[in-house]
């Protein structure tokens, strides 16, 4: 497996289908195609009374791009509840090649300077395929979610691809879809052309605040 295999990765994902690794130090790379998909409701995403609370506090700052590889590093360090993780050292060159070539994203939480929380993930037309998050203090990677979510209604995107269902991602109210019809909504949008901005708008959360009750 070569270093950089951007391409491949590309037309993984196009096929429906995603890399992961047995560990860091694993230097091969697995395909997963589950039969079962997590899904992530753009639109209908659930946020608790708290969170939205803690979202209006505004004591922090969203970035977008500014440390991509930063984020992806801290996705990758063992926690607890995590112990191994699936990005290998191909993976991770792989994504920042996509990064570089405008294809991967990564949207992050700042805090007096250092950054506390994220995720990454590749934009695919109108489907975000979300990778993976991390928290360094207190609901970081929540607060990244929804800040996500307002950017992906914005731009008008249809579907933000969880791979598998976790309990930290039920809370969201996340669900999961067949494979098939998965790639049957791949077919329909991973063509369409949506935007992702290099800089993020607080205005897009107050709108999206605003369609929760």
């Amino acid at each position: 497996m070569t270093e950089d295999f951007s391409d491949v990765l590309m037309m993984l994902y196009h096929q429906g289908v995603f890399p992961m690794a047995e560990s860091a130090d694993d230097p091969q790379v697995m395909v997963i195609e589950p039969k079962m998909r997590g899904i992530l409701p753009i639109h209908d995403l659930y946020i608790s009374k708290s969170l939205k609370k803690r979202l209006k506090k505004r004591d922090y700052e969203i970035k977008i791009d500014t440390a991509f590889t930063n984020v992806i590093e801290q996705c990758a360090i063992p926690k607890e509840g995590r112990e191994n993780t699936w990005i290998n050292r191909p993976i991770k060159k792989g994504f920042e090649s996509l990064h570089r070539q405008g294809h991967a994203h990564s949207l992050e939480i700042w805090q007096e300077g250092e950054l506390v929380g994220g995720l990454y993930g590749l934009a695919l037309g109108a489907i975000f395929c979300g990778e993976s998050m991390f928290s360094n203090a207190r609901d970081m990677s929540k607060i990244a979610l929804v800040h996500l979510c307002a950017l992906l209604k914005h731009f008008d995107y249809q579907l933000l691809d969880a791979q598998f269902i976790t309990d930290h991602l039920k809370r969201f109210g996340a669900y999961e879809m067949p494979q098939s019809e998965y790639k049957h909504m791949l077919s329909l949008w991973a063509h369409e052309d949506r935007p992702f901005p290099t800089e993020y708008n607080p205005a897009w959360l107050d709108a999206f605040l605003n369609t929760k009750n």
